[in-house]
């Protein structure tokens, strides 16, 4: 890891701009990183999109076929991982956000990439401990929505309905994660945890999504976060939807298929396949 980070440092020119993160504190796959986010940032450049969805589509299909690839962001202490060549479904979704905010601000560089990056991943923006990361994805929305990063378009929809839930699954389940043995970062976790003791949020039931109000209210590029049913957890996987001749498609990292792949059904049918969940919440950018 040092001599790939050493690499990078010696291989890409550093402006002058100030930035909140050092270098020093962030976790590179590769030696190419940096120039592979540049690459994408100049074609996005070149695109002239201009709306953070249509961005967000355009990165999701650079990305596509990226092999699927778990748990890239844990390590012994906690780094602002930086890797287009591994993602799963949240660190997709992460990766979508970070592209697109640096075009919408004209930027092409790597190093504002990885701002936005911390930006969206961890609470209010700052990276410190494990802790800091919104691993649940009710947390994550809130925060973001806090910080003009994502709206929250559930209660947009005319079917959409709302569900109580207590959200604990990380301390009830502690020997799944290892950084948890730390006395004081599950402390942490349940400290967080506990503003979520009973929550309130909207969602779309799954038999709801194909609703004709339902799809005329959707936009190719919106962020799809599944509702689940497992006890103690609120969402259970990521993805952006596409709209094309008003049926709606998805595109995920997706664990059984091994990649980053637009789905062949289309997203009802694949919601039907998934038998844990019970409906969806959908977000969208701010620009």
């Amino acid at each position: 890891m040092k001599k790939i980070l050493l690499s990078v440092l010696l291989n890409t020119t550093i402006c002058t701009t100030s930035f909140a993160i050092s270098p020093m504190d962030m976790r590179f796959h590769c030696e190419n990183d940096t120039t592979k986010i540049n690459t994408l940032l100049e074609n996005g450049k070149k695109s002239n999109l201009k709306t953070a969805n249509e961005l967000v589509v355009f990165y999701a299909n650079q990305l596509l076929n990226t092999p699927y690839v778990a748990h890239t962001l844990e390590g012994e202490s906690e780094l602002l991982t930086i890797n287009i060549d591994e993602l799963d479904c949240t660190t997709f979704v992460e990766t979508l956000y970070a592209l697109a905010r640096t075009t919408l601000s004209n930027r092409t560089s790597w190093r504002d990439y990885a701002n936005n990056l911390e930006s969206v991943r961890y609470r209010n923006g700052v990276m410190s401990d494990y802790s800091s990361r919104l691993h649940y994805i009710s947390d994550w929305i809130i925060n973001n929505t806090t910080r003009d990063n994502v709206k929250d378009i559930t209660p947009n929809f005319a079917k959409c309905k709302y569900l109580v839930k207590t959200i604990d699954f990380m301390s009830k389940h502690r020997d799944a994660y290892p950084s948890l043995k730390d006395s004081t970062i599950f402390e942490k976790i349940k400290y967080f945890e506990n503003a979520f003791r009973s929550h309130r949020f909207p969602y779309i039931k799954k038999e709801d999504v194909n609703a004709k109000n339902s799809i005329a209210t959707f936009k190719s590029g919106d962020f799809i976060a599944m509702v689940t049913n497992i006890k103690g957890l609120d969402i259970s996987h990521l993805g952006i939807v596409i709209k094309e001749n008003n049926e709606l498609y998805f595109i995920n990292a997706s664990m059984g298929g091994g990649k980053v792949q637009l789905e062949k059904h289309t997203f009802y049918e694949y919601l039907n396949r998934i038998r844990s969940c019970i409906g969806v919440r959908v977000f969208r950018m701010i620009e």
